[in-house]
């Protein structure tokens, strides 16, 4: 006689915690064993930045773009995998992502010595157009991304609400759009070899405190108002947002 199967446990948030954490760092130094690799065979050793190079950039370029999708989809699983709402999903995609950049850099600082400091320049990300920018800065994206997305998670886990409002959504999307934009203004010139500093910090530090401002209050449910029904996110008992949002 066969006993009945009981239905799944739901992992504790410590152990989805552990899983996800070790997914992230998994990743991000699997992709400095890659880049690594690759650049051994481009002969770019110890670290030049590859768009120096027209032909080089041009050659791998849509290699490069597809490797960056399906890194992004690769990141979006896990999430999904390891929430049990959308929003909870999207917090765990945000810690995978954030210690997979931390620990691609901190993998490739132990191979090869690159990058050499903080202010190295390195080019990020290549969609829609590259962006480019000093490893300091994704480094605290990251570290941001990693620190709210547990912070986030565990509230929700825990069934306590996440306050949110238009308001704060439009500062969180705004925010981030000023640290895409601070990526994207020394574009043509770096990618002509030029390395002069950084004149997208200004941008890249004012979105940085609006994305975090509307986090933060939106994780500690403060607010100059109460906030209005449909405004709270919390998990459901069956994996969905109890209350539903206006966004």
């Amino acid at each position: 006689m066969v006993a009945p199967l009981s239905p799944p446990r739901p992992a504790a948030f410590a152990t989805t915690a552990l899983i996800v954490v070790s997914f992230g760092a998994a990743m991000g130094y699997l992709e400095a064993a890659v880049v690594v690799y690759l650049r051994a065979a481009l002969e770019l050793l110890p670290g030049a930045v590859p768009a120096h190079d027209p032909d080089t950039f041009g050659t791998f370029e849509a290699i490069e773009i597809a490797r960056e999708l399906a890194t992004l989809i690769m990141i979006a699983a896990v999430g999904w995998l390891a929430g049990r709402s959308r929003f909870e999903r999207l917090a765990w995609a945000a810690v995978v992502f954030g210690l997979w950049d931390i620990v691609y850099y901190l993998g490739l600082r132990l191979a090869i010595g690159w990058p050499s400091t903080f202010d190295t320049w390195d080019v990020l990300f290549l969609v829609p157009m590259p962006w480019v920018g000093p490893v300091w800065a994704p480094i605290v994206v990251s570290a941001a991304l990693v620190g709210f997305g547990l912070a986030a998670a565990g509230r929700l886990r825990a069934g306590r609400p996440i306050v949110v409002g238009a308001g704060r959504v439009i500062a969180a999307l705004g925010g981030g759009g000023l640290v895409i934009l601070s990526f994207l203004v020394d574009t043509n010139r770096v990618l002509a070899g030029d390395v002069a500093p950084w004149t997208g910090w200004p941008l890249f530090w004012a979105g940085m405190a609006l994305a975090t401002v509307a986090t933060l209050t939106a994780l500690t449910g403060r607010s100059g108002a109460r906030a209005r029904p449909g405004e709270r996110l919390q998990n459901g008992s069956e994996g969905r947002p109890s209350v539903g949002t206006s966004v």
